[in-house]
């Protein structure tokens, strides 16, 4: 049964081929030949002989330095992995009866998270006899996303899902 995990390419004696098509460590083809040839030139060359296409007709190899290719290879996913930007999604609760300062902070910590790339999550949670007024908490919702409306844009409008309300908010696009 095929390992369709393995990522490892064959390489020298692991060739069990009778005929390959070998390309040279320059990139010109050698043409079709036996393994054992093949892996005598590569030997000849203090080089390793890689195989590269196994589906083909028939299969290509190519005389390379195995480790110098891994190694390369290994350096080349270490750099696309360091360039890639993860968003996360910071929250941010609010209270229905919550004042000036305690606002003017919520907001500054939203701005802090949207300057370092992040989506925000914005939270009302309803207790007790706030469920009787919801309309209460949209409009501060309103009002933050309207002290927000410079640095974010609301991707999604606030909705009251059982006693919490949710509104998401992204960073304006910079680039404009």
């Amino acid at each position: 049964m095929l390992n369709i995990a393995k990522q490892e390419q064959l390489i020298n004696e692991e060739i069990r081929e009778k005929e390959v098509r070998v390309v040279s460590d320059e990139g010109g083809q050698l043409g079709i030949m036996s393994s054992d040839e093949a892996l005598a030139i590569a030997e000849s060359k203090n080089l390793d002989l890689v195989l590269i296409a196994p589906n083909s007709t028939p299969p290509v190899c190519k005389i390379m330095d195995y480790g110098k290719y891994k190694f390369e290879k290994a350096k080349k996913e270490k750099e696309a992995r360091k360039n890639q930007k993860i968003i996360e999604t910071k929250e941010i609760r609010l209270s229905l009866n919550i004042d000036t300062h305690d606002f003017e902070t919520k907001l500054n910590h939203a701005r802090r998270f949207l300057a370092s790339g992040d989506r925000l999550k914005i939270s009302i949670r309803f207790r007790g006899r706030e469920m009787a007024h919801p309309e209460i908490g949209e409009e501060l919702m309103k009002r933050f996303a309207d002290a927000l409306a410079d640095c974010a844009a609301v991707e999604k409008a606030p909705k009251l899902e059982g006693r919490q309300m949710l509104m998401f908010a992204a960073a304006k696009n910079q680039k404009k």
